[in-house]
């Protein structure tokens, strides 16, 4: 196949890495010249094929460790592949991970007349560009300081800011913008918009399923080093979703607490989540959150939620003393700690009933989900009152990250469901 269309061809690459148990196996290995092995071999890249159109807004998904990263360093050029080939037609300007591509010790101003230069532009065509570059990276003063100075916002600001007025034809964003403020974020998006109508390539890999699905035109799935598939958006997001539940159905089963009874190990819902070290765990234990979940519209658990449908939230509570009418709670946080929204049973006016030691039950809140798109933290609570006192049994308090994803963009957290209705009055002329 000629390169008529094709802005990347990547035929059978593999990637493999040598990793050493402790550092002096390193040296051992170089004065051993290969008559011995002191090293494992990983495979971060397993005989992966496929091309990419000229134009065409490729989205890259998987678990972390599945090569999302190795694969764009190996296409933009900063890593070469242990075996296969690939072709790469046309200039490639890459947002590789947070750090890579500017000196620290240069002011932001040096950097981008060094990257420039890297690309093959001379002072005279980064003199016209500049004006564009700073308008675009807002940064102010701060262009004349040294990069070390800066935020991660700041950093990606100027970075971005650079990749998209170097005249490349193909853009390479490796999870960079998840640091950027929405607005920042909107910008980047109408900047695709852009370059898609220029007919230039965009490779972009992200955790947000949401932008994923509305932006690229095809999605490629990464998985232990392999292609798993590759097709549209949406059909390859549900497919990741469904492969992270069949991964963590076969995981073993972690208890949530220290106080969870044994015949609760086994259960596979708090299994499935990758739990926030950070995370609260307090409270008097008289009764005690053994498990939890979130659920979606086929009621399979899920760390992804898609905005403007319905989702359930359940747990379950064991009683280690007789209680009477506890309060059952859920809260959402943005990542800085913000509760965003929430409620428990004392807000809906439900009667939770009368338990006896040793009684369990099963809590579900269902509700439709209108946050904006992104990640949020989720809270649970057992809680109820001794007399006039508030009495915590049980809290969990930010215990894992719930991600929603959405088509569509809004302002602030929550969705107003609006509906617009715009009326014409023209004026009659007699």
């Amino acid at each position: 196949m000629s390169s008529n269309g094709i802005a990347i061809k990547v035929e059978n690459l593999s990637k493999q890495y040598q990793i050493y148990d402790n550092p002096i196996d390193r040296l051992k290995q170089t004065i051993s010249r290969g008559r011995r092995k002191y090293y494992r071999e990983f495979e971060a890249l397993k005989d992966i094929n496929f091309d990419i159109l000229k134009g065409e807004t490729i989205g890259i998904i998987g678990r972390n460790g599945s090569g999302k990263s190795t694969l764009l360093q190996i296409i933009a050029g900063t890593l070469m592949p242990t075996s296969g080939e690939i072709n790469v037609y046309g200039r490639v300007a890459a947002l590789l991970e947070l750090g890579s591509g500017f000196n620290p010790e240069f002011t932001g101003r040096e950097n981008v007349y060094l990257n420039g230069s890297i690309l093959g532009l001379s002072k005279t065509e980064m003199d016209k560009r500049f004006d564009e570059i700073a308008r675009f990276a807002d940064i102010g003063s701060f262009m004349d300081q040294p990069v070390k100075t800066y935020s991660s916002g700041m950093y990606v600001r100027l970075a971005f800011a650079v990749s998209i007025n170097v005249d490349a034809d193909i853009l390479i964003i490796d999870e960079a913008l998840a640091v950027g403020d929405v607005f920042f974020q909107a910008k980047c998006y109408k900047k695709f918009e852009e370059y898609k109508q220029q007919g230039k390539t965009i490779l972009l890999v992200s955790h947000d399923l949401s932008s994923i699905i509305k932006y690229c035109d095809r999605a490629i799935l990464l998985h232990e080093g392999r292609l798993n598939e590759i097709g549209r958006p949406r059909e390859v997001v549900d497919n990741y979703k469904k492969l992270l539940v069949n991964l963590h159905e076969h995981t073993d089963a972690i208890e949530v607490s220290d106080t969870s009874s044994e015949e609760h190990i086994g259960n596979r819902w708090n299994t499935f989540y990758q739990w926030n070290p950070e995370h609260l765990d307090y409270g008097s234990k008289l009764a005690t959150i053994t498990d939890f979940g979130v659920f979606d519209e086929s009621n399979e658990l899920t760390s992804n939620v898609e905005r403007n449908h319905f989702c359930s939230i359940k747990f379950k509570v064991k009683f280690n003393e007789a209680i009477s009418s506890p309060i059952f709670a859920i809260t959402f946080k943005d990542l800085k700690g913000t509760e965003i929204a929430g409620t428990n049973t004392l807000i809906e006016d439900i009667y939770t009933g009368d338990y006896e030691i040793g009684n369990e039950v099963e809590v579900i809140f269902t509700q439709k989900m209108n946050l904006q798109g992104g990640n949020y933290l989720l809270s649970l609570g057992c809680t109820g009152f001794s007399g006039e006192e508030l009495v915590v049994y049980h809290r969990l308090y930010d215990i894992i990250n719930i991600q929603v994803f959405s088509s569509k963009l809004s302002v602030g957290y929550v969705d107003l469901e609006t509906k617009i209705n715009i009326l014409s009055k023209q004026k009659v002329t007699v």
